[in-house]
């Protein structure tokens, strides 16, 4: 990949002029550092299905795979159909099949390769996604052998487009509250899909407005009077005229905010009739009697389990979500490195933006939580490989896939927005231009942070989890354990509420604030930090809702509703650790000085800023003193300093190419040409007897006349 003009900019416009700090020591003086080897940092960004990610991005990269701003919703989903045609002529989309029907079994590198196509356009990403890894992943992981031999090959080339109907207007993340029933008649051996009633309308469904034929419904099972919960079925919508089968009513969802490539529609059966055979029975299975069996006795647990296996739709979102605020950082910081504004500091040169405080502050956080974010996806992509190749399925491996996909997901997702926004801000007039695209990725990208589970309805599933792993702790423990754990709680809490810790920093930190902020970059103390709020916000809620154990479900449904943001709150500080170890647990791996330098600082300034987030909460429980905390921004403000000559390489080692991927004018280099014209149109007029004379300057030579005349 060619680096752009801004590279040379990034090395050059470092901010000049006297420090006003005192002056360090020899021994106090950092160490000088090279920078990132561009070419490693990428090939460790890529991560383990680098190839794959290659393979993706060179599609991606193929003008004949871009959106088109400004094109209808007409014109852009017909556009998008085409487009999934193509990529299975490439054989794009089937490394997650089974070999036997074509596929790779290559689980990791099937969502590594899906996450690119955000680049190309978000609704080329998500239709094929409803269609290969909803639609198709549906009817590979919930149905059976029978079902993948008369099901699969018509999803994998494309001649049965289908719909993934879980999602009705009535109830949207409440999966296991459905209301659309599928009723077992064992006289005929066919289950009857109903609507019952106008909030049971599957609503919000890729591909089913114009494009699907079939679709896996997700109903409530019933069968010889019980209700065995939601099952999926597989259902056929259209006739080869595509027109709706009788007792099928399709409407469309019409234009939407964002991913106007994709035919969202709603769905209502009215006794539509399906063999017995469609039922999706790897989980659960009716015999022709109307029996009911499971492999799995608890409801509860089934339904988890069915709802599980279709967790890669999460997966695939955060890794999108990180592409796309990678394209947005790449823009912006390299359009801050080429604009310049306002002569701060020269009378004929004016500043470039990154030079700005203030615009460090806004870019370079985001950047280092979205490098952050990298190593810490590259886990979870692991652990979904882990558990959908069968390197590991245990239950409790699968527990914690889910569990860690329900905390970054809802984490990469809004990161995502917050970036698109402040580098659209940081791009002023030009950001909001279509052609420069975050206005388009943001809008496609909004409903992310919605679908595949609404984030904050996946931040209560953590903080559950996070519930049920404190009490666990204490399950099977003796009286000389929980002694011994009230005990130092005792002492701790003392220790906070007394402000004797803090008293104890103070004294330590006493006219020395470069110990303060040395303390703050210790690697032990920022995890200490990070996990010492996830288990005290865990233990808090914790004792809140004891209490409430013993009530009746009302007044229990009560207390935990009065305690629901506190709740969030712990799984957004559990979500900041995760990805915190990650990318220590990621940088040690770096070998090169250079690079491993400036991710540790990245590192640092990942965590000190969402420290400096919460810092009321540290003062208020007393983990921070105030004299620490006064240092812990300035400190902030030199890291940020010191990253801002590497900006560039840093979002050059994203690996992603301006004319392929990026494409925004901002990031063109046509800035650069334009600044470049600019000053050498001044220095000639400088240099010319035609120069004007500024009014200013004018001024003051009368001013000096008058008084030399006094």
């Amino acid at each position: 990949m060619t680096q752009s003009t801004a590279s040379t900019t990034a090395s050059t416009t470092a901010p000049t002029g006297a420090d006003p700090r005192p002056a360090l020591s020899a021994e106090e003086v950092p160490p000088r550092i090279d920078g990132p080897d561009v070419a490693v940092l990428e090939e460790l960004l890529l991560g383990r299905w680098a190839e794959d990610r290659r393979a993706s991005r060179k599609l991606a990269g193929q003008e004949r795979f871009h959106k088109i701003e400004g094109q209808t919703k007409e014109d852009h989903r017909e556009r998008v159909l085409g487009q999934l045609f193509e990529l299975v002529a490439e054989g794009a989309v089937h490394r997650a099949f089974p070999q036997e029907f074509g596929g790779q079994d290559n689980h990791g590198g099937n969502i590594a390769a899906f996450e690119e196509l955000v680049t190309a356009d978000p609704s080329l990403q998500i239709k094929s996604g409803v269609q290969w890894g909803l639609f198709g992943s549906a009817v590979l992981h919930l149905g059976t052998e029978e079902h993948h031999r008369r099901f699969l090959p018509g999803i994998m080339d494309l001649s049965v487009p289908g719909a993934f109907a879980m999602t009705e207007i009535g109830h949207g993340s409440d999966v296991a509250s459905l209301g659309t029933t599928a009723t077992y008649e064992p006289a005929t051996e066919e289950f009857i899909i109903d609507t019952p009633f106008s909030a049971a309308t599957k609503r919000y469904l890729g591909n089913a407005a114009l494009h699907g034929k079939d679709a896996v419904v997700f109903a409530q099972l019933i069968t010889g009077g019980v209700n065995h919960g939601v099952h999926a079925f597989y259902v056929h919508l259209r006739d080869e005229e595509g027109n709706p089968l009788p007792g099928i009513t399709i409407s469309d969802d019409g234009q939407k905010g964002g991913l106007n490539g994709i035919d969202n529609g709603r769905l209502t059966f009215e006794s539509i009739r399906i063999p017995r055979s469609y039922l999706l029975n790897r989980y659960g299975d009716v015999a022709a009697d109307g029996s009911y069996s499971s492999p799995i006795e608890s409801p509860g647990r089934r339904f988890f389990t069915m709802i599980g296996t279709l967790v890669q739709g999460r997966v695939s979102l955060t890794g999108a979500a990180v592409a796309a605020a990678k394209v947005g950082l790449y823009g912006a910081i390299t359009y801050g490195n080429q604009r310049r504004q306002f002569t701060a500091s020269s009378p004929i040169e004016e500043e470039v933006l990154m030079d700005y405080q203030l615009h460090q502050r806004r870019l370079l956080p985001h950047l280092a939580t979205t490098i952050a974010l990298n190593f810490a996806h590259e886990e979870l992509l692991a652990k979904f490989d882990d558990v959908f190749s069968g390197a590991d399925a245990s239950d409790e491996n699968r527990q914690e896939l889910e569990t860690l996909a329900a905390a970054l997901k809802p984490t990469a997702t809004h990161h995502a927005l917050h970036v698109l926004q402040e580098c659209r801000e940081a791009c002023g007039g030009a950001g909001f231009i279509s052609e420069n695209r975050f206005t388009s990725l943001y809008a496609d990208l909004d409903i992310y942070v919605t679908f595949e589970g609404d984030n904050n309805v996946l931040l209560q599933l953590v903080a559950k989890r996070l519930l049920q792993d404190y009490a666990a702790e204490f399950k099977d423990a003796d009286f000389g354990v929980l002694s011994r754990y009230v005990a130092s709680q005792a002492q701790s809490t003392m220790m906070h509420r007394f402000g004797l810790r803090r008293a104890l920093q103070s004294v330590q930190d006493t006219g020395d604030e470069r110990r303060s902020a040395n303390w703050f970059k210790q690697a032990d103390v920022q995890r200490g930090l990070l996990a010492d709020r996830v288990r005290q916000s865990v233990a808090d809620v914790a004792a809140e809702l004891r209490s409430a154990a013993k009530l009746p479900q009302a007044e229990q449904a009560a207390v935990f509703n009065q305690h629901q943001a506190e709740m969030i709150d712990a799984a957004k500080s559990h979500a900041d650790l995760l990805i915190w170890e990650a990318f220590d647990e990621g940088l040690q791996k770096v070998e090169h000085e250079g690079t491993r330098d400036i991710l540790t600082r990245l590192r640092d300034l990942y965590a000190l800023t969402r420290i400096e987030a919460s810092l009321d909460w540290y003062l208020l429980h007393g983990r921070i003193s105030t004299q620490r905390a006064k240092t812990l921004s300035p400190y902030i403000n030199r890291l940020l300093e010191r990253l801002r000559p590497h900006a560039q390489d840093l979002v050059e080692s994203f690996g992603y190419s301006q004319d392929e991927h990026v494409r925004m004018e901002v990031s063109s280099g046509a800035e650069q040409q334009r600044q470049q014209e600019a000053a050498e149109y001044y220095r000639r007029l400088r240099a010319s007897a035609e120069a004007p004379v500024d009014e200013k300057v004018l001024q003051r030579r009368r001013q000096k006349e008058r008084r030399s005349r006094r």
